[in-house]
């Protein structure tokens, strides 16, 4: 690999990144400095096109002033090596820590809220409007969040915060708690659905063998989440026809932000870049950084977050109270860590759902004051 860069110097050390649920990393030590050599594993994002789009969406944000890490050029200016019919790309390794929402002051916060402004704002500048006219880029549109390797941290006292839902077995929730994301015309979920679903986890989770307290809680919120979907079904969000969508980065979450000192240094992670309603993406990543341990939202920092956020990307209230109200609905219906567990044998997300779980029923119980927190 390090000899289509002979930039980068001579190897001296190779070793795997832990962080992240997608793809695989590792931090590359050479006699110039280090590296983040990124293995793009999946399937959905791990073209040659969509790589190659992603990395011009990254260089023409830095000419933007946006803190992201463009990956490195070949001999041949290339920036992505493909071996073995897996695709590779260098980046430079940028030092820094994950900081949850916790860890952020409300100043904090406010800049946060104005730094994915800057990404959405600066996204439609490079990528062209909605279908990228203008951009030389592919449009990409729908999906589901998820998790993947990234240029990484010096991982010293930073945290990573909690990764949130799925809406399938093969969409992963970003840290943020996500479900599928929403698409232009994207259907909310159906409760209908949501109770066989909850039926056929709830079987799987009662006739294993050895039960533990992972076992207990997930009973436990799968009949409490059917009794708040019983009682709140007629709230179900309509098909959205046409909500304000454009370029997001589609898995913005404390794992993908970078910080040194109190400011982000670098934006991480553009595999799931594509057209989104943008203001749901707001809600997501504010309802991952800002959950607390309990499962419940920092409504503070949220509300200094949502408001730089809206001053920087142009949002209306109105736009980010429609936002909520269908961001809940899908925490309501989602179940990716328990599918992770009992559908695929899956336990790497297991730590995150106590706080994911208890959020979707705190969120019902303090619906107004949520929506309040993000439109006031």
């Amino acid at each position: 690999m390090l000899r289509r860069y002979p930039d980068a110097g001579e190897p001296l050390s190779c070793k795997p990144i832990t962080k992240g649920l997608l793809n695989h990393g590792y931090r590359v030590s050479t006699t110039r400095g280090s590296y983040f050599l990124k293995h793009h594993l999946d399937d959905s994002t791990g073209d040659r096109a969509t790589i190659v789009r992603q990395h011009r969406a990254t260089q023409r944000l830095q000419s933007l002033g946006v803190p992201v890490a463009p990956p490195v050029q070949d001999t041949e200016g290339d920036t992505v090596t493909e071996i073995g019919g897996r695709c590779y790309a260098l980046h430079p390794w940028v030092d820094g820590l994950h900081r949850a929402g916790a860890q952020l002051s409300t100043d904090q916060s406010e800049r946060l809220g104005a730094l994915l402004g800057a990404v959405h704002t600066g996204l439609e500048q490079v990528m062209g409007a909605g279908s990228g006219a203008g951009s030389g880029l592919a449009q990409r549109t729908g999906g589901s969040v998820r998790s993947g390797g990234s240029v990484r941290a010096v991982e010293s006292g930073g945290s990573a915060g909690s990764i949130g839902s799925i809406g399938s077995v093969e969409s992963v929730g970003s840290i943020e708690s996500v479900g599928s994301v929403g698409s232009v015309g994207h259907r909310s979920p159906d409760p209908a659905d949501t109770f066989a679903l909850i039926d056929d986890l709830l079987a799987v989770a009662r006739r294993r063998r050895s039960r533990d307290a992972f076992d207990e809680l997930a009973e436990h919120r799968l009949l409490e989440r059917r009794t708040l979907l019983e009682r709140h079904a007629d709230r179900r969000p309509p098909t959205p026809g046409a909500p304000a969508t454009g370029w997001v980065h589609g898995d913005f979450h404390p794992l993908n932000v970078l910080y040194r000192g109190g400011d982000p240094v670098a934006i991480l992670d553009w595999d799931r870049l594509g057209v989104q309603p943008r203001a749901e993406e707001a809600v997501r990543a504010a309802a991952i950084f800002f959950v607390l341990p309990a499962g419940k939202l920092e409504l503070e920092k949220v509300r200094a977050y949502a408001r730089a956020y809206r001053r920087a990307a142009g949002a209306s209230a109105a736009e980010l109270a429609a936002a909520v109200h269908r961001v809940w609905w899908e925490r309501l219906n989602d179940f990716w860590i328990l599918r992770w567990r009992y559908c695929l044998d899956d336990r790497r997300a297991d730590p995150q759902f106590p706080a994911v779980s208890a959020l979707a029923v705190w969120w019902t119980r303090e619906y107004e004051a949520v929506c309040e927190a993000f439109t006031g």
